[in-house]
Order: C-alpha cells, then structure tokens, then sequence
C-alpha cells in the first residue's frame, strides 16, 4: 500500500511534471473506483491542473477549484505515461480503473491489482468532503505533531502501538510498512501497549517517526511516478526483509504473519531477544 512518502513523490513529480496541462479526457474503466457521482469526472476536461497535495495517504489533484481525490488502497498505483491510446479506455478490460489524458498527450492511468477492489476516486469540491480525509489524524511531519501531542494521544489508549501507529484516525499516513520501520528505529516492540510506554520511549518513538519519514520523503522527492515503488523497497530496513540480517545488530530480522498482512522486526533491537509467536494477538513468548 502506497504510504506518506510514496504518495508525497507522487504529488511532487505530477506537479513538477503535469501543472498547466489541461485534461482532454477522462475514460472510467470500473465504475466501482468512483465513490462520487455529482460532478462526474468527465467535469474535469478542459480544466487545467494548478496544484497537488497530499492528505495522509490520500493525493489531490486540483484541477483549478475541482479536487480529483485518490486514495490507492492496497493494491492501487498511478502509472504515468508520456503518451496514453487516443482511443477511450475500455470498460472492464485490465487493471486499469481510470485514465486521465492532458493536452500533450500525456497522463496517467489508476491501476489496480488482485480481487479486493478498494482504490477509490473523488471528484470534489473541497477534499474535506471526503470521509476518508475528514477522519484522518494529526500530519505527523507537520508542526502539530509535538511531542506533548503525542503523547497525549497515546495517553490512556490500550492498545499495541503497531496498532496505533497505523490508525489514519489518529496519525496521518503511516501503514504497515513504516510504523515497522518506525518501530525498529524506535527499538519498540510492534505488541508493546500504548500507555504502557515510558516518556523516554514515547520521546524516542516520536522522533523516530518524524526522522523516519523526513528521510524517505526526502530520498524520493526527485523521482519519477515510475521509479516510486522500487526505490521504496530498497529504502526500507526490516519490512518486507524477514530472513536477512539487521542493518544495526545483524540478529535475523523475523516475520509475524495474519490473515491479510505481516509485520517484521528485530528481536535483538526490539524485543529483548524474544521471537514474537507467528498467531494474531500473540504476545512475547515466555
């Protein structure tokens, strides 16, 4: 799932790369992918882009007052290309959902993978109208992301901290793969609860996830839509890396996997030395 930084490289190359163009067509594959229907997205055409921004995990393109609002759940990405068909997309044919062509030709196409259909596209006039954006949390890169706000947000909350770090209600834009890498940094255990962490280890986790996050926006800022998705990989430290050794001790980075999703972590930095049990809702084994 594209997470803070993904999303803020792919805001910043279709800034760079697509304000001013104005959209010729707009062509929908799969109508489940649209989640508003007043305007249509066809209301788009003739309109230029002048911005793009990002809320949490979700990318705004501002097409000169009308929000195209997309949010790429976990099997949806944005491919550009510098040149799209003329001919329209065809209803229900491939993994593209939506194409959007500008006026040199260029575009991108909303794609999505596997059978769990939940990339979601919105065509508004003001993104706080979408739930999703409403609901999000504090910006974690943004100044009210103090300290002493955070750790009034985890003040009282029982409930493990991978838990929390993921709660777009609570804090914007992390997923599954940085609060892991957030988390090793942080020498936490993903299972460990909320307020059950001291004020040195809240402080340590705080500064993990601003220095975290400010390094991978930082390292993809000057790369192509294309580009995004390898580069994260290569970026990332325990996730997705069960079986190798940690970059910081060389203990073997192990994996804890659910129904849908795992996690990895370094019993050496993070646990004391204990594997965590591979089940949902294990705990330290004794």
């Amino acid at each position: 799932m594209p997470e803070l930084p993904e999303v803020a490289a792919l805001a910043g190359f279709l800034s760079r790369r697509a304000t001013g163009h104005r959209v010729t067509r707009v062509d929908v594959a799969s109508i489940q992918v649209l989640k508003t229907f007043d305007p249509p997205p066809t209301a788009l055409t003739g309109r230029a882009l002048t911005a793009v921004d990002r809320h949490g995990k979700f990318l705004d393109l501002d097409f000169d007052g009308l929000h195209l609002v997309v949010h790429m759940a976990r099997a949806g990405w944005l491919r550009w290309r510098e040149e799209l068909p003329a001919a329209p997309l065809r209803p229900g044919k491939g993994l593209t959902a939506l194409r959007l062509v500008l006026d040199d030709g260029s575009g991108f196409d909303l794609t999505e993978a596997g059978t769990r259909k939940r990339l979601a596209a919105y065509v508004v006039a003001d993104p706080a109208t979408v739930p999703g954006v409403a609901a999000l949390g504090v910006e974690p890169l943004s100044p009210d992301f103090t300290l002493e706000a955070f750790t009034a947000l985890l003040a009282g909350r029982r409930q493990q901290i991978k838990g929390v770090l993921r709660d777009q209600r609570l804090v914007a834009g992390i997923g599954n793969a940085y609060s892991d890498e957030v988390l090793h940094a942080a020498r936490l255990s993903p299972y460990k609860l909320a307020d059950a962490l001291t004020p040195e280890e809240v402080e340590r986790l705080h500064r993990a996830i601003r220095d975290t996050l400010a390094e991978a926006v930082a390292e993809s800022a000057d790369l192509a839509a294309g580009q995004v998705k390898a580069h994260k990989k290569e970026l990332l430290r325990v996730h997705g890396k069960a079986g190798r050794p940690c970059p910081v001790c060389g203990d073997t980075i192990r994996e804890v996997s659910f129904a849908d999703s795992s996690l990895q972590y370094c019993p050496t930095c993070q646990t004391g030395g204990k594997p965590l049990a591979d089940r949902r809702m294990s705990r330290l084994l004794k």
